[in-house]
């Protein structure tokens, strides 16, 4: 299955990265992946240390640089904001990645992630808990992401719409989610980290229109 097929950014989503943004001109994309959330009409410099990931940037998109969060080619205040959009619980060092960010960026520091409470709160946890607790595990909760850019941060929910086009785990919460159709391995580590063997069919488990909600979080600059 291919990723970029079902990791299509939200455009719900993604205006709510722009707002956090600001009026940022030059904005750093630190785990930038293909390129989802990357706010048109602004000079982004994306990185991305997997060759693979840089391989599926759309054309037309800038090049992404070679490159790790904890280790970042720039000098100090580079840039008017920075982002990253599911990705800090895959760094490697996160103190070092979040100081680099924060050493390159003048202003905001947007990091779209999920928080790890609130995911044990989704109906998965009743159908498939170990997808679940793999996740939760990854994700690293607000108040070290907090702690570890400094200086005054806030943090905000972020709504998943019911016709959420973005493919992460999260969005599959509507009436016509189904086991079948989630992207296993293409975009959702948690489901490529488990068992794959068959999930429950107990009809309990299966979601309501009720608006679930995933954390974004957004820490203003100094």
């Amino acid at each position: 299955m291919s990723y970029v097929r079902y990791r299509r950014p939200d455009a719900r989503i993604a205006a709510r990265i722009g707002q956090a943004l600001g009026p940022a001109r030059t904005v750093l994309n630190v785990g930038a992946g293909a390129g989802s959330y990357e706010p048109a009409g602004r000079q982004v410099t994306p990185v991305e240390p997997s060759a693979s990931m840089r391989a599926r940037r759309p054309a037309g998109r800038p090049a992404a640089v070679d490159a790790t969060a904890g280790d970042l080619p720039f000098a100090d205040r580079s840039f008017d904001a920075a982002m990253t959009t599911f990705s800090v619980h895959q760094w490697t060092d996160l103190r070092a990645g979040l100081r680099e960010v924060r050493r390159v960026t003048r202003g905001p520091v947007v990091i779209l992630t999920c928080d790890p409470g609130r995911l044990r709160r989704f109906w998965l946890t009743g159908y498939a808990p170990e997808v679940i607790e793999t996740e939760a595990r990854r994700y690293p909760p607000a108040e070290a992401l907090c702690d570890g850019l400094g200086g005054p941060a806030g943090a905000t929910v972020v709504p998943v719409p019911l016709d959420c086009t973005d493919g992460f785990n999260e969005a599959y919460y509507g009436p016509t989610a189904s086991a079948a159709t989630w992207p296993t391995g293409a975009g959702m580590a948690g489901t490529a980290t488990c068992d794959p063997g068959p999930p429950s069919r107990d009809p309990s488990f299966w979601p309501s229109r009720r608006p679930e909600q995933a954390r974004g979080w957004a820490g203003p600059g100094p």
